[in-house]
């Protein structure tokens, strides 16, 4: 499939996990691709792996939390590739794996600051730009903990993703009118970094969530990337505002 030929993609934390596996579904389907994250050895590594697979993508530099990087972001994926058509705010962390109370304020507010003030920041950059320029869509990542379920000890993460969500319908519903279509995707377990808890390995997770989920295993991080490949495509045009879970059953 080339849904997305001629299409200029965004993708911020695109340098591992689930950033990188939806980097190069979009290129596979034959879109240029920005790889924008914090560590440039990492996204020079998902570029390398986009060209190997035939397609077109480039290594950008960049902190969520910054707005002015955010702006120059922007403006160099439309400098590098002629526009921007697609957005996906991956970009976020997990810390303070505590319960509530003993979270640690510098925790708390850098889950809040990457996690919830750097997708906003990123679509007050993204939408400025799609708004003048005939429209895009835009992608959150957002998480099946928060809006959809909870565990223990994951408040700040848990708070950050639900507000995601929250964000993602309220700046969908400002923003239709603009011509941009902005969804979420929460993801649960899936095959990438973020699922493996201290000291476990892939075949310990794997083990673990034989009996956590209806499933039986965590998502593929290709079929995370093909439920945000969805969201971004001309074939969910009617699509606003949704926030697509994939997470294995764990929240059915």
């Amino acid at each position: 499939m080339n849904r997305f030929t001629g299409k200029s993609v965004l993708v911020t934390g695109a340098g591992s996990g689930l950033g990188r596996a939806i980097a190069l579904a979009f290129a596979a389907e034959g879109a240029s691709v920005v790889a924008a994250g914090r560590t440039a050895a990492s996204l020079e590594e998902t570029v390398r792996l986009v060209e190997a697979a035939g397609g077109t993508a480039a290594a950008v530099t960049a902190d969520v939390t910054d707005s002015d990087r955010l702006r120059e972001l922007v403006q160099e994926t439309v400098t590098r590739f002629g526009g921007l058509d697609i957005a996906v705010n991956n970009a976020g962390i997990l810390r303070g794996t505590v319960p509530s109370a003993e979270i640690l304020e510098e925790d708390w507010d850098e889950v809040i600051r990457t996690n919830v003030t750097g997708v906003w920041l990123a679509m007050k950059h993204e939408i400025a730009h799609m708004k003048e320029n005939g429209g895009g869509a835009v992608v959150n990542i957002s998480s099946n903990l928060g809006a959809h379920s909870r565990i223990p000890n994951a408040s700040a993460y848990i708070t950050s993703k639900a507000a995601v969500s929250a964000l993602t319908r309220a700046a969908a519903l400002d923003h239709i009118r603009d011509g941009v279509r902005i969804n979420a995707v929460s993801p649960g377990a899936a095959a990438a970094p973020m699922s493996l808890r201290a000291g476990e390995t892939e075949a310990d997770r794997a083990e673990r969530v034989k009996t956590e989920n209806p499933l039986g295993r965590v998502a593929e991080a290709e079929e995370v990337a093909a439920a945000v490949l969805y969201l971004a495509s001309a074939a969910a045009g009617s699509v606003v505002g949704t926030d697509l879970v994939v997470d294995s059953g764990s929240s059915a």
